[in-house]
């Protein structure tokens, strides 16, 4: 059993694994220790991960990228429009759901955002088993604290979809957290102070700061505060902006106007804001930019940190909240830890550090520290693993509130009720009271939506109580209904039942300032005092039919289905490929060995035979090849094999070539072991020789 923990990004994914020695990062198909967060469609297959990444310039109206971004949102949502500005193939509305539109085996077809993750995390789980010579199955994923209930149940669907079971959703500052305690050993005692660490991960699309503290055995997180719009891709986009500009005045093109020279101008804004980090100023050279034009620039950091100046100004208020919420000073924190690929800007740096007071810390992989968090949560959740105790007490980002019908023979029953506050402890259990004579519906919402992202619609549930009777005409039924907030952050109303008040004796305990005669004989002890008291009796269930934003179980079904014939047709063409590149390497390396290695074993009429073959096979294989199917290019090895036998003309200094029916290769025949000739012994001396 596979433990692993994925580190979702907007621009990449991260990939780690517990094991016995501790957690590791894994490579990918190309040794990357991270694996673009793409997805491509093209005529023959899809492009996933890193094959993405390379098709993405020539194939940028079918390659979708933010997909975590996309995930549980409604077409609708104005943060949608944000993101459209990054992605580059075009989205559209899916029954509601924002999806993108693709040309997929030569068709138009539209995929929602959930179905867009599944076929993603379908790569990952691939990436990782590859690895791990190993199924995996159970994962722990990592998410924004932001996450509203609806997206974090599409990415739970999503890893269903790719044949994933999520043992944890986990926040991402949340995972950085356990990652960074679970090793410490000097974490002070419980009944000590504890240290306080603010957490900061400013990543390619977002900034979240919490504040978390610890002790031995484990960690609270206090306060979480972000802002969603706020990342590397947005430094990107000032400096395109900048260049675009640029280029327009100095070239007279506008980048804007075509698709591929703002996919080439971002890439290189990208790499310019990298170099930047470490020196003064940074060259900027595009090549074929756009109507054959060859662009360049040259950027300093001062007109850098001058571009982005708005975004800066914008990185004390997340910081503000996290210490109002946690009801904290600047001189209460500990430790500053830095996370995230976008913090290593320097002028970004200095802000925080200036905001707290005191040095920054980097003792984690600012890459790969969410991963490696994740790794531990889901090897602590794993029974095949072994971990020193450490308990993680998350919060939730929202409040939620429950509303409801009022009761016809309750007048002055309130109609709503704020059941999780912002800050509660996750996971979270309520049990909610209703005094009820007939089934009734209650939903479930946001408290506050103005907090929540965008314009999201504060809905997150319905759940019909079913099953209520009152036995008489004024006996109402007490119902409870169990209100939990799990471990991902999802809500749900898990269970129900009725009670009944029954009058039960229990025992009346002495008090403590009660004294006992001591000269009391045990003929002179008292019965024991009872009193009768009412208690609430759990009497039987009720059912509860619930109604979120999970996807149906049809649904879902068909859906997987549909993804598992996509992994198999994406094998086909990926098997296609390996044997029609096998067929190609094996025509090229025969065609040089028969003039060299080769060339004492063929007459010169064979050798023009067996390179007619090879030539035939190599023309098939660049024109009818080329849309070949698996199935028409292995007789190709058969047409290609050089099975004939040379003459028996042949001279001495020849061999036979013998045909191995296992592979395709023309090997010659190993010629006949010559006898060893042992030199000769000398003649035993005598006794009389020696003497």
């Amino acid at each position: 059993m596979s433990v692993v923990g994925v580190d979702f990004g907007t621009l990449k994914t991260v990939i780690a694994v517990a094991r016995n020695r501790g957690v590791d990062v894994i490579t990918n198909e190309v040794s990357n220790r991270s694996t673009p967060s793409l997805v491509g469609f093209g005529t023959k297959s899809r492009y996933l991960g890193e094959t993405a990444k390379t098709q993405e310039i020539s194939n940028l109206k079918n390659t979708v990228n933010c997909l975590k971004r996309l995930a549980g949102r409604q077409f609708s949502d104005p943060d949608v429009q944000i993101e459209q500005q990054f992605v580059t193939a075009p989205l559209v509305d899916v029954n509601g759901q924002v999806g993108a539109e693709v040309n997929y085996l030569g068709n138009k077809e539209k995929f929602t955002a959930t179905q867009l993750v599944a076929m993603y995390l379908s790569k990952i789980k691939q990436t990782a088993a590859a690895e791990l010579k190993l199924p995996v199955s159970d994962i722990c994923m990592s998410v924004p604290p932001w996450f509203t209930d609806v997206q974090r149940r599409a990415l739970n669907d999503a890893a269903e979809i790719a044949g994933l079971k999520l043992l944890r959703l986990i926040n991402d500052n949340t995972a950085a957290a356990l990652g960074w305690g679970i090793t410490k050993l000097d974490l002070p005692a419980p009944e000590e102070q504890p240290r306080r660490v603010a957490f900061v991960d400013i990543g390619h699309s977002n900034y979240t700061v919490s504040i978390v503290e610890f002790k031995k055995g484990e960690l609270a997180v206090k306060a979480t505060a972000w802002d969603r719009n706020f990342g590397g891709r947005d430094f990107d986009k000032a400096l395109v902006d900048h260049l675009a500009k640029e280029f327009k005045g100095k070239y007279k093109v506008d980048i804007y106007t075509h698709g591929r020279a703002m996919a080439r101008t971002i890439a290189a804004a990208e790499k310019t804001k990298k170099i930047l980090s470490a020196n003064q100023q940074a060259p900027v050279n595009i090549e074929s930019l756009m109507n054959d034009v060859d662009a360049s620039a040259v950027i300093t950091r001062q007109e850098f940190e001058a571009l982005i100046e708005p975004l800066l100004v914008r990185t004390a208020a997340p910081l503000e909240h996290a210490l109002a919420q946690a009801k904290l000073t600047k001189e209460d924190i500990d430790v500053v830890e830095i996370i995230g690929g976008g913090s290593r800007v320097p002028a970004l740096k200095e802000r925080i550090q200036s905001f707290f007071g005191k040095p920054l810390s980097y003792t984690m992989n600012a890459d790969e520290a969410v991963a490696r968090g994740s790794a531990f949560s889901c090897a602590i959740l794993s029974p095949v693993f072994r971990v020193r105790d450490f308990a993680v007490q998350d919060i939730v980002s929202y409040p939620i509130e429950f509303a409801w019908e009022k009761a016809p023979d309750i007048p002055d029953e309130d109609t709503s009720l704020t059941v999780f506050n912002k800050g509660n402890v996750l996971p979270s259990t309520k049990i909610l009271t209703f005094y009820r004579k007939q089934p009734f519906d209650l939903e479930a919402r946001y408290a506050k939506p103005e907090e929540l992202p965008g314009k999201t619609n504060p809905w997150i549930g319905r759940f019909s109580v079913k099953g209520v009777k009152a036995d008489g005409g004024d006996d109402f039924m007490i119902c409870k209904l169990k209100a939990r907030v799990n471990i991902h952050g999802i809500l749900n109303v898990e269970n129900g039942y009725y009670v009944e008040d029954q009058e039960v004796e229990e025992e009346v305990k002495e008090e403590d300032g009660e004294k006992k005669d001591p000269d009391a004989m045990e003929t002179d002890k008292e019965e024991k005092k009872t009193r009768k008291v009412k208690k609430q009796v759990r009497k039987g269930d009720l059912p509860i039919v619930s109604g979120t934003a999970s996807l149906e179980e049809s649904a879902k079904a068909s859906l997987t289905e549909k993804e598992s014939s996509m992994v198999m047709e994406d094998k086909l063409v990926a098997d296609t490929e390996e044997k029609k590149n096998e067929l190609e390497a094996y025509i090229y390396d025969l065609r040089a060995k028969l003039d060299d290695q080769y060339d004492q074993f063929a007459s010169e009429e064979e050798k023009t035979t067996i390179k007619a073959k090879l030539e035939a096979s190599e023309d098939w294989l660049y024109d009818e090849g080329e849309d070949a199917s698996k199935e028409s290019t292995s007789p190709r090895w058969t047409r290609s094999a050089p099975w004939p036998v040379p003459s028996s003309s042949a001279t001495s200094r020849r061999s036979r070539p013998t045909e191995s029916p296992s592979r395709s290769v023309w090997m010659p025949r190993r010629p006949p072991r010559r006898p060893r000739r042992m030199p000769a012994k000398p003649p035993r001396a005598t006794r009389r020789t020696q003497r």
